[in-house]
């Protein structure tokens, strides 16, 4: 071994490393130099041929230049490692200034467009808007309505039972009974003019009906309510709601168990006539239920299906489609 020799290596592991463009191509460069048969190696191993006295100094030498080759190898790497990540972060680079990816905006139900419609209109002419709970108890849902436990009425509705005492409400009639009574206990009336919308429940399911529905009912109560009242507010509504001062209603003659006298109510549409709901003068019985004088106060209620007013305003003709939550059809109220 000569010191020109060894002096040689560093230089040219420094020219190898800076060809090497991978770190695969690297490592197999790292073996010429520093593998158990590299030259370095080779250097090391040929200290034992060496004097006592030439062995530090030639120990020391090698070293120097073995840190060197270990330096030069750690640069090259860690250059080769940077470039590589810099061209990973070019190709997935973000554009911190572009717009940020918008969400989808979502909208009311054609459903909830129209009971908010509904809504406005009829406490623009003075009617509240009354809830209650959608399970109710036996009485309520008919008892109070002068549907006794015999009645055939009963059968007509096919309801949905909690259990003996409990059903899902079939119309919201029962928030006018809750409310007669609570305007009694605190002192506010009658008079009372209210509107009950919400869900309703009752087995059946085709294109104009579905097991859960929404209605509307309204309710006026005074001393001096008649029949002549219940067409104007019915009529001034549906010419509001969809905008037609031409649109007429006229009554049948029909059977509820709490209104008597009842109608049905149809209104002028397409040069026909179509059906649009029922109606009539609150039953006294119903008045004796609720603790109200049916000698000195009447009143009218009437009943709307929020989905036939929807499916009507908007030209919807299956009224399933308002529940199978298909964003194609909803889209189009957004």
């Amino acid at each position: 071994m000569t010191m020109q020799n060894l002096e040689q290596i560093l230089p040219q592991a420094q020219r190898d490393f800076a060809a090497c463009d991978t770190i695969q191509d690297l490592e197999q460069v790292k073996s010429r130099y520093l593998g158990k048969s590299g030259l370095l190696t080779e250097q090391l191993k040929g200290l034992g041929k060496l004097s006592a006295e030439e062995r530090p100094a030639a120990g020391a030498a090698i070293n120097v230049v073995k840190q060197g080759v270990e330096d030069a190898l750690k640069a090259r790497r860690d250059a080769i490692l940077n470039a590589e990540q810099a061209r990973q972060l070019a190709i997935e680079s973000i554009d911190v200034t572009l717009p940020a990816r918008s969400h989808g905006k979502g909208g009311l139900h054609p459903v909830t467009l129209t009971m908010n419609r509904l809504e406005q209109i009829f406490q623009s002419i003075g009617f509240e808007v009354a809830e209650g709970p959608e399970i109710e108890t036996d009485f309520y849902n008919f008892t109070a309505l002068n549907i006794p436990e015999d009645h055939p009425a009963r059968a007509m509705h096919d309801t949905f039972y909690i259990d003996d005492k409990h059903v899902l409400r079939t119309h919201t009639s029962p928030v006018q009974v809750h409310y007669m009574q609570n305007a009694l206990k605190d002192k506010s009336g009658p008079p009372l003019k209210i509107i009950a919308p919400g869900r309703v429940y009752r087995v059946d399911s085709d294109a104009t009906h579905s097991p859960m529905f929404h209605q509307v009912e309204g309710l006026w109560v005074d001393e001096e309510v008649s029949f002549a009242n219940l067409k104007g507010v019915v009529q001034d509504f549906l010419q509001r709601f969809f905008e037609r001062d031409d649109l007429q209603v006229r009554f049948r003659p029909s059977f509820f168990p709490f209104t008597e006298p009842s109608a049905e109510m149809d209104m002028s549409w397409n040069g026909g006539w179509l059906e649009i709901g029922g109606c009539g003068m609150v039953h006294p019985e119903v008045f004796r239920h609720v603790g109200i004088d049916s000698e000195k106060y009447r009143g009218f209620a009437f009943g709307l299906g929020v989905e036939r007013l929807t499916m009507l305003r908007y030209g919807v003709n299956d009224l399933r489609l308002f529940f199978n939550n298909d964003l194609r059809f909803l889209q189009q109220f957004g």
